[in-house]
């Protein structure tokens, strides 16, 4: 018969399912959605319902390595785990005794967002042993410093009520790709008469079923919103009395409004005025409005303030009111997580520097001061995440930099490896999970004993600290330790939840109301307590206290001069059946894919370069090229080429992904990566001027 078992998954995804696994005789033999999950509803992904190929892959890492052939070559010999992490610790230590400790550098994101596996004893680690911190950017944190400057916390409508919305929006958000498990509630609000439209340079899975697409060029979406408020303001479709109880500095946004009509913006953001005029319109007549903002437009110079200048707009039609209407980026500041009881960044010693981990490639220079000399990579595949390919893949192939990787499978890093251990999967090991996109925290328990000899993160961390000669105590505590520290379970909206409960029902909502509108009565997280236009936060940090829109470095407009030599801006929003470089191993999504990448042009862009359907065509600029088919289609607007991305170096032709083009320059607020702020030229591929990909096998 077999025993059923909840697990939850960890990857990066604000859906956060939980999936029921039935076990037989020790083997995990099927795997499908919990019917009993309010927001996920019985369903999974489509990645996630082939899990079980991913846990039993005849490729999957399952025991200790060590480099046995040239760095990036990825031959190995396997070894014993006594062997690897003497050999990490003894590296860890001969870089710290001839560097200095800030030598040594982890390199980690969101592979795996279980709260402990994320970030608990990792951290302690690297804090005890001296090493460099790592500034985690790569993704969000322009979204989140600008949402939190207006909100106070990544607080937004409950996900579940979008369904009572008359008008949804969704910026820079591929719903149906990136967040499917809200797409059946958008579907309600629409059989009842709700309108869905999407704002992106690409017309998406999403904007294909939307009732209207909006095309603005990549980095502009900040003067689409400006414009939005000049006609908000100018017809008087705000709400007055919300503004005046719950706002602060409407007039200062009112002012910087004023000077984006939608003609300005429609010759910056490339959206004809008539368009811009009709969305304000609709939006400022329209309660309760719903704006699924996502991450696409934090990916440009200007993507904090962009993210702001958006957050804006509910406040100011009162939209906050209404149950399913305002905003929401992520709904992960509505839980009381302790981030700091788990990572203890009291254990930091006082001046240790700080790495940005979009910047690895200028952080892997051998001139830095001191060095990185050993790099410790897990949750996270940078040799095909990070931006400026070409500059991370010659910092990899330093001789003299040690690599060790935490792993389960054979990844573009893991080439450039000198140890390779083998991780666990969510089946394997005990987590506890928040959500970014609903409102329920889960509990993730083995189902399975873990494969071959396979360890997860905290295992991994206790047992370097050991073999590292260290002794606080802070480093050794138990996987049930770190649960109980996750949460503030006294905290309200933490009442009636316990370990024990989750550990019987495997999730549980939030305790909040069924009708919840966080900010109906205003209530802002905020330092005025109040919804914050102007922030003087902001103003003291010597940063602008108003929103205002930051144009792309790399824009048509804004840079001239680099647009005559590469005149297509370019963009790499996520691959349908990939999430990041995760599954993008595996075979049965890389044929989803279409076997290799591909570059959406517009027609008239490709007829101007004599490129067809399915030619073989480079993409470049002055960082580097990258090759891939061409798909002529007007799903890219004009001027817009899209490579729906993240590939794997291996199975590109050429052996380099669309990172090789983009740039480590850094976003507004939160020093964010900028991958959406790209100016590149394509070219049909000479004939054998790039060599095949290889073949997908896991």
């Amino acid at each position: 018969m077999g025993t059923l078992h909840r697990v939850v998954c960890p990857h990066d995804c604000p859906d956060t399912c939980v999936a029921v696994v039935k076990v037989e005789e020790g083997r995990a033999v099927k795997i499908g959605g919990d019917p009993g999950h309010s927001f996920t509803a019985g369903f999974l992904c489509a990645k996630v319902n082939q899990y079980l190929d991913r846990v039993y892959a005849p490729d999957r890492i399952l025991h200790p390595m060590k480099r046995v052939g040239r760095k990036g070559e990825g031959r190995f010999e396997r070894i014993s785990w006594d062997e690897a992490l003497d050999t990490i610790a003894g590296r860890f230590k001969a870089a710290a005794a001839e560097h200095g400790p800030e030598s040594v550098l982890p390199y980690s994101y969101a592979g795996n967002l279980g709260m402990i596996h994320y970030g608990s004893l990792d951290r302690r680690f690297f804090a005890a042993i001296g090493a460099s911190e790592l500034d985690r950017t790569i993704c969000s944190t322009a979204g989140f410093e600008g949402y939190k400057t207006v909100m106070g916390a990544t607080i937004g409508f409950d996900p579940e009520k979008i369904a009572n919305a008359r008008l949804i929006v969704a910026w820079g958000a591929n719903i149906i790709t990136s967040n499917v498990h809200l797409w059946p509630f958008v579907e309600r609000a629409r059989a009842k008469g709700a309108r869905l439209v999407v704002i992106d340079p690409y017309r998406s899975k999403t904007a294909e079923k939307a009732d209207q697409h909006i095309a603005p060029l990549p980095g502009t979406d900040g003067a689409f919103a400006l414009a939005v408020m000049h006609v908000l303001f100018r017809e008087d479709l705000i709400d007055h009395d919300y503004i005046e109880r719950h706002t602060l500095g409407v007039e200062g946004l009112r002012a910087r409004a004023s000077a984006w009509s939608p003609a300005r913006a429609a010759a910056e953001t490339g959206v004809p005025v008539e368009v811009i005029e009709a969305f304000a319109r609709e939006y400022g007549t329209t309660r309760p409005s719903a704006i699924r903002i996502n991450y696409g437009l934090n990916r440009a110079a200007g993507g904090g303030n962009a993210v702001r200048l958006v957050t804006c707009l509910p406040a100011l039609t009162g939209d906050w009111r209404y149950v399913g209407g305002g905003a929401q980026l992520s709904s992960s500041g509505t839980y009381p997580a302790r981030g700091a009881l788990l990572t203890r960044p009291e254990m930091i010693r006082p001046g240790t520097r700080t790495i940005n981990m979009s910047a690895l490639g200028e952080a892997l220079k051998p001139d830095l001061a001191p060095p990185v000399k050993a790099l410790y990579v897990y949750n996270s595949n940078p040799a095909a995440v990070a931006p400026d390919q070409e500059a991370v893949l010659r910092g990899l192939a330093r001789e003299d930099l040690f690599v060790a990787v935490h792993e389960l499978f054979h990844t573009d890093t893991v080439d450039w490896a000198d140890i390779v251990l083998p991780a666990t999967t969510m089946l394997e090991h005990t987590d506890i999970l928040k959500s970014y996109g609903h409102l329920r925290v889960a509990i993730n328990r083995p189902a399975i004993e873990p494969l071959g000899e396979s360890r997860s993160n905290t295992e991994v961390f206790r047992a370097l600290a050991a073999h590292m000669g260290l002794s606080d105590s802070r480093l050794f505590e138990s996987d049930e330790a770190l649960l109980e520290q996750a949460f503030d379970w006294n905290h309200p909206r933490m009442q009636g939840l316990s370990l024990r409960k989750l550990d019987r029902m495997a999730h549980q909502r939030l305790n909040v109301p069924d009708d919840w509108a966080p900010f109906a009565n205003g209530g802002f997280p905020t330092p005025s307590g109040k919804c914050e236009f102007y922030s003087e936060s902001e103003k003291k940090a010597g940063r602008d206290p108003l929103p205002r829109y930051v144009p792309p470095r790399e824009g048509v407009s804004s840079n001239p001069e680099l647009a005559r030599r590469y005149p297509l801006a370019f963009i790499s929003p996520p691959a349908h059946h990939f999430l990041n470089s995760t599954f993008a191993g595996q075979e049965t999504f890389v044929k989803r894919e279409g076997g290799g990448p591909s570059l959406i042009l517009h027609p008239d862009d490709a007829r101007a370069r004599g490129i067809t359907d399915g030619a073989l065509v480079k993409t470049f600029n002055d960082r580097g090229a990258f090759f891939a088919r061409a798909r002529v289609s007007d799903a890219a607007r004009q001027g817009v080429v899209v490579g729906l991305s993240i590939w794997w170096n291996r199975f590109c032709p050429g052996g380099r992904n669309a990172n090789a083009v983009t740039s480590q320059a850094l976003t507004d607020l939160g020093r964010g990566a900028t991958f959406y702020d790209v100016l590149v030229e394509v070219a049909a591929a000479a004939e054998g001027e790039v060599a095949p990909a290889k073949a997908a096998s896991a």
